[in-house]
């Protein structure tokens, strides 16, 4: 198979850390740096005329040096590297989504936006696949937290108590529903 210049290009940015160390540093820099000026926990400074910035020279050199810490060890670098993968894919299917379902909408000036409750589903989905994608890059021992959890839940399946517990919040589900009476709306 013939190697084009590019794949050589990454294979030596690969070998000299670029991947590993430099892009690391420079997402937790930037992410640790955009926080800090947002939350201005390090306060603003007053010109004479009025106006106030940021101390930007304080939350810098904090999110150099969180940043530094991060990347010296392996452990977290290798967790960042894989959400940040899995996360790119999770986006992905997004983008395709909303691609495939805006293709059934009329195209409006201010583009396509989810309902309501549509968002509210997609924004959960999302937090959910988001959830799993950090409980499957956090290793204790050779098994990701998502590993133990599946393994801990596996255990449930041959007792009697979890088919219980989902039978009576079934019921209670049921009940609420057919005892709920909705509050009559509000003159205007």
């Amino acid at each position: 198979m013939p190697h084009s210049n590019f794949a050589g290009v990454l294979s030596f940015f690969d070998r000299i850390g670029v991947f590993e160390v430099l892009l690391p540093f420079l997402l937790v820099f930037t992410l640790v740096f955009a926080l800090l000026e947002k939350t201005r926990i390090f306060g603003v400074e007053k010109l004479p005329t009025g106006e106030e910035y940021t101390r930007k020279n304080l939350n810098a050199m904090t999110a150099f040096s969180i940043a530094f810490f991060v990347v010296a060890s392996s452990r977290i670098v290798e967790i960042i590297t894989k959400v940040s993968a899995n996360m790119i894919v999770l986006l992905l299917a997004s983008v395709f989504f909303l691609l495939l379902v805006g293709s059934f909408h009329q195209e409006k000036k201010e583009g396509f936006f989810l309902e309501k409750g549509w968002r509210t589903v997609f924004m959960l989905i999302m937090f959910v696949g988001l959830a799993v994608i950090f409980l499957d890059a956090m290793k204790i021992g050779s098994r990701s937290w998502l590993q133990q959890i599946i393994g801990w839940l596996q255990g449930f399946g041959t007792n009697d108590v979890v088919p219980s517990i989902v039978l009576l919040l079934v019921m209670i589900g049921i009940i609420a529903y057919i005892t709920h009476t909705p509050k009559p709306e509000a003159s205007k």
